[in-house]
């Protein structure tokens, strides 16, 4: 986790400090670069809580922690699963200009639970993010995410898929929703094993290359497994 460790935002299913971030510390880079030699790291996932505090949405930092990972250890696989950054193209370009693997902005829930689950996010700009990075760079691997059990239909599910292969995103991953505190929204639902299932089969039908559905799947479930598998499937069309 990079940027810090306060958001200024406030989602009700997020258990991460809300209030006023410090200025972004380059010397994160170190622990960074410290654990990938320490422990002989190939894939790196990157994230960060919202910094709408910073004109750029915190996408220079981003880009300066990628590049020197990428220039200490040009090996090693670089995920970003970035904020919304107010989907500032600008923002956006800045961050894919620092060529990461993979870049992952997570969708979370339905539009209908946006204003209950995710105050001062927009659905629709979470799916603007992810068409402009495949706009940017049509090459780039694009991933998102939704928890389910906060009180979803199942059709709100289905036409959230849709929407979210629409703006063409490759990876797709759908995971059960913990409630992390006391203070945070109460589970709705659990999901079954064989729920998840059928919602990967309906979100593979939609055309997604890849789907992790599960009760434990998070957003970066097998990471580096995903990205060996996509890549080994590009070199063979």
């Amino acid at each position: 986790m990079i940027l810090g460790i306060t958001c200024t935002r406030n989602c009700a299913f997020c258990s991460v400090t809300h209030g006023t971030p410090l200025p972004p510390n380059k010397n994160e880079l170190d622990s960074i670069l410290n654990a990938i030699e320490k422990l002989s790291l190939r894939f790196v996932v990157l994230t960060s809580p919202n910094r709408d505090d910073l004109a750029d949405g915190g996408s220079g930092h981003y880009a300066f922690i990628v590049s020197e990972i990428k220039k200490h250890y040009p090996e090693v696989k670089v995920e970003v699963l970035i904020p919304d950054f107010q989907a500032d193209k600008k923002a956006i370009e800045t961050v894919i200009n620092a060529a990461p693997d993979v870049l992952n902005h997570n969708v979370e829930t339905v539009p209908a639970l946006y204003s209950i689950a995710r105050k001062g996010s927009v659905f629709k700009r979470s799916l603007d993010v992810l068409s402009m990075a495949k706009s940017i760079n049509p090459k780039l691997l694009t991933k998102s995410g939704l928890m389910v059990g906060l009180g979803e239909t199942k059709a709100e599910l289905l036409e959230t898929f849709e929407h979210i292969r629409n703006s063409n995103v490759d990876i797709l991953t759908l995971g059960q929703y913990l409630k992390p505190s006391k203070d945070n929204l109460d589970v709705k639902k659990y999901y079954t094993p064989q729920e998840f299932d059928e919602l990967r089969i309906q979100a593979e039908q939609l055309g997604f290359p890849f789907v992790f559905s599960g009760p434990h799947i998070r957003s970066s479930y097998l990471a580096d497994h995903v990205f060996d598998e996509a890549l080994s499937k590009a070199l063979n069309v």
